[in-house]
């Protein structure tokens, strides 16, 4: 049955016994509060779970080609500054008949040299907070959504499938540094290590 959004369904446990089961249907409408509720909370995690590590959290990384949590870091700032809101204006204001620059996923090894942790923590949750409040003076309304772009590879995409994708982004990237770190630990834990599913993920791909 269905009550408010809610699906409920009848079920045996393992022992035999009655139980209720209860699964929330499925979220695939875009809500802007919804995503900023996301959006607003990323650099307060990631200077939670970063901020004064030792180094062994923060610079290792999974072996060759691979990134480290000072690595993300520098990736999701790269993404406020050319990314994110340079896209989201170009829908606004061009719409297809601007493809979107391409996006240089490797520009933080660069652009990250010289810099500690601690600056770009601070660097990223700059550029956050100006890029939403840049989206609350644009007043975007519900018919905004549809407004369309031109990704370089991905072709067409929404106004709510690119603001979708930088709330997903962030949740992406946090998921690898917990990936990340683990790895440091994965001959540490022993026999444990086939009980922690974090040292079996399979990665990750980046939009």
């Amino acid at each position: 049955m269905l009550v408010t959004g809610i699906f409920m369904r009848l079920r045996l446990s393992p022992e035999g016994s009655a139980c209720i089961w209860i699964d929330m249907a499925n979220l695939t409408e875009f809500s802007l509060t919804d995503a900023i509720a996301v959006l607003s909370r990323t650099p307060a995690t990631l200077n939670a779970l970063l901020r004064g590590l030792p180094n062994v959290w923060v610079r290792g990384n999974e072996g060759k080609d691979t990134w480290s949590a000072f690595d993300i870091m520098g990736h999701l700032i790269v993404g406020e500054r050319t990314d994110w809101m340079p896209r989201l204006r170009i829908i606004l204001e061009k719409g297809e008949a601007r493809q979107f620059d391409p996006f240089d996923r490797l520009a933080q090894f660069e652009e990250s040299q010289g810099k500690s942790l601690d600056q770009l923590l601070d660097d990223f949750a700059r550029l956050r907070r100006e890029n939403l409040a840049a989206v609350e003076t644009l007043n975007l309304q519900r018919a905004d959504w549809t407004r369309r772009g031109k990704h370089p590879s991905l072709g067409v995409v929404t106004l709510s499938e690119l603001v979708a994708t930088w709330a997903v982004h962030d949740l992406t990237h946090i998921h690898q540094l917990s990936r990340v770190m683990a790895h440091q630990y994965r001959d540490a834990v022993g026999p444990w290590s086939a009980y922690v599913g974090v040292l079996k993920c399979a990665g990750h791909s980046d939009p």
